[in-house]
């Protein structure tokens, strides 16, 4: 068995033709979301695939095997729920009720501008159809979302990733950090903002 401990997210850094000789192996999402197990590639090749917990494989990701070479993961199709609003009866609204009526019953969903997917689940597909939404069975790959606070949640943009803390403030012109200014007037305390009468907007 040949093992595979490190992925590549979407083969990023890698050559255009590593990837084209690169052996593949196919996956639904079942096996894919876990972060331990075993598979056999294009190659007839018996993988055992060892990956910190709670790391996620995608289709695109590409794993590296112990040998040196790569491997690259396809989302396998499999049966899933497509969810698309009804133009006759509804607004593309909808689906953001969907996704939320989902989120709060914890199901894994795949997120997508104009439709939402889902694991086969009978229930959710009648409470759905009640909310005049189109609930389709399908046999599609399946890439849900990753949880807001998952080690491998973290958004970036065309292979980079970025932070949203806040820049830290510029020094005044003329007026070097750490450097007293004599005689200037000390900055007075902002007013604190209350909640109540006389307070100028709506609660």
């Amino acid at each position: 068995m040949l093992t595979c401990s490190k992925l590549i997210s979407q083969g990023q850094g890698l050559a255009a033709v590593l990837l084209k000789r690169a052996a593949t192996v196919e996956l639904d999402w079942d096996v894919r979301q876990k972060s331990r197990f075993d598979a056999t590639d294009s190659q007839g090749r018996a993988l055992g695939v060892f990956l910190p917990r709670g790391t996620p494989v995608r289709g695109g990701d590409v794993l590296l095997a112990e040998d040196g070479s790569f491997v690259k993961v396809l989302a396998a199709p499999q049966p899933v729920l497509r969810i698309t609003h009804c133009s006759a009866h509804g607004t593309p609204f909808d689906l953001t009720r969907a996704a939320y009526h989902l989120g709060n019953r914890h199901v894994p969903i795949e997120l997508q501008p104009d439709h939402l997917k889902i694991e086969p689940d009978h229930v959710l597909a009648e409470m759905l159809t009640r909310m005049h939404l189109i609930v389709a069975e399908v046999n599609e790959p399946f890439e849900p979302e990753n949880g807001a606070y998952s080690a491998h949640g973290d958004h970036g943009h065309g292979g980079h990733g970025h932070t949203h803390a806040p820049a830290p403030a510029a020094a005044p012109r003329g007026k070097p950090i750490g450097v007293a200014v004599v005689g200037a007037p000390a900055a007075a305390a902002p007013a604190p903002h209350v909640h109540g009468p006389g307070c100028g907007h709506h609660h």
